[in-house]
């Protein structure tokens, strides 16, 4: 039985995946969500094998709950992204659903899905997929983040700094600082170059929290407002 998870903040449009789901036998519908904060506890709860997952919804998208999780499940989109996004989606073999849809679309979607599982036993692009896919203007001025069972979200206005931190990111902010599994380079595309300059392969600095540059061996130091030293490589001291 595959377990299935459906994550709308439309009412109506999980009343027609699960009106469409209800001819497949081998599906069961093991919650329905209307938010991004719901779906992910659904998700870390119930362990889905699919979710249907609308990408824009109020309080976090579609595309920030995936990234607070660490093995997202396999996930069919429904969508009204322009063509450029949904490209994206194509060239990583996930698919979508472009509202509104028929329900011959829908089982082209589902089909697709049963088969990919048949032959990988999992679909395992939908990290790549949400890493590649940008994101909607209206959520480019915010990082979500999950902190403990809390889910926060950091505008960039209060970002001081960013520090390369293993696998994941370190998100500096007034008094306090938190994890995000992600790489440098997508958070230096994520934030611009107008507020932050990458410094240094672990470093990205908002440049109003610079006070001045130290000498430091062969290179220099940033001082920040609140004192921390950050070190500059050769090619972030020339930026």
């Amino acid at each position: 039985m595959n377990k299935v998870i459906i994550i709308d903040d439309e009412p109506l449009a999980i009343s027609v995946i699960s009106g469409y789901l209800a001819a497949y036998s081998d599906f069961e519908i093991v919650a329905s969500c209307l938010n991004g904060f719901e779906g992910l506890k659904a998700i870390q709860t119930h362990q889905p094998d699919l979710i249907f997952l609308d990408i824009q919804m109020p309080k976090i998208s579609g595309f920030e709950m995936l990234e607070l999780i660490e093995n997202p499940p396999s996930v069919i989109f429904s969508t009204a992204f322009d063509e450029f996004a949904i490209k994206a989606f194509e060239a990583n073999a996930i698919d979508y659903l472009l509202k509104p849809f028929t329900k011959e679309r829908f089982d082209k979607a589902v089909l697709k899905w049963l088969d990919l599982k048949s032959h990988s036993g999992s679909f395992s692009n939908t990290k790549k997929a949400v890493s590649q896919i940008p994101f909607p203007s209206e959520e480019n001025q915010r990082i979500v983040v999950k902190s403990g069972n809390n889910i926060r979200i950091i505008p960039f206005d209060e970002i001081i700094y960013i520090e390369a931190y293993d696998d994941y990111v370190k998100i500096h902010i007034d008094h306090d600082c938190f994890l995000k599994k992600q790489t440098m380079q997508k958070v230096e595309e994520l934030l611009g170059e107008e507020k932050f300059l990458r410094v240094h392969r672990s470093y990205i600095i908002k440049l109003t929290e610079i006070t001045r540059l130290n000498s430091w061996k062969e290179s220099f130091l940033a001082i920040l407002r609140d004192d921390t030293k950050i070190p500059l490589s050769k090619t972030g001291y020339s930026n």
